[in-house]
């Protein structure tokens, strides 16, 4: 009877330490929220996906406060596996409004200045500030990044509470060269 009972708790201890360090390993890969209130440093937080299914599925929505990035901004960013030009990638501005998604958040998009080159990690490709009108934008202007690994690109449309676009590329490229946005490409790309 004595063995038994030691054997039912060296069994139950055993359990409690494999939930223990499941937990624990649950709490260590979980993504921690890109919302570090460091001075200088604008706070992310991820919201729902707003927009109906499409061809292109959907993506990740993050949100910043005018506290933090001097305007309110909402990002979108979703993968369009297969769809980039494979040779160039986003090479060009004509390229860039082609796979964007500014069309998701304003019908009407006039563009503000020619693009220009940004990286995201390792990833080339290009950055546009539009101004949108029209019934039902959702904001005066958007800027709209595309960034590609072989065929595959990532785009990512930044709506800007405020007129002024190209202010805001700094912390949403910031965002984007994060950790927490490292690990979603990785993933969503197969890497």
């Amino acid at each position: 009877m004595a063995r038994r009972r030691a054997l039912a708790i060296a069994a139950a201890l055993a359990l409690a330490a494999a939930a223990g360090g499941a937990a624990a390993l649950v709490v260590a890969t979980r993504p921690e929220p890109q919302a570090a209130a460091t001075p200088g440093r604008p706070v992310w937080s991820e919201v729902a996906w707003p927009f109906p299914v499409d061809p292109w599925g959907t993506g990740r929505a993050f949100r910043c406060g005018a506290a933090d990035c001097e305007a309110e901004v909402a990002l979108y960013v979703r993968a369009k596996i297969g769809l980039c030009n494979c040779t160039t990638g986003v090479a060009d501005d004509e390229e860039l409004d082609r796979i964007g998604d500014v069309d998701l958040v304003g019908r009407e998009s006039a563009a503000l200045s020619p693009g220009r080159p940004i990286e995201v990690h390792w990833m080339k490709g290009r950055s546009r500030a539009y101004a949108l009108g029209g019934r039902g934008a959702s904001a005066k202007s958007v800027l709209s990044i595309a960034f590609n690994d072989r065929c595959d690109v990532i785009v990512a449309t930044a709506v800007i509470g405020g007129a002024e676009p190209a202010a805001r590329e700094a912390a949403v490229l910031a965002f984007l060269n994060g950790d927490l946005f490292l690990r979603w490409a990785e993933t969503t790309l197969g890497l």
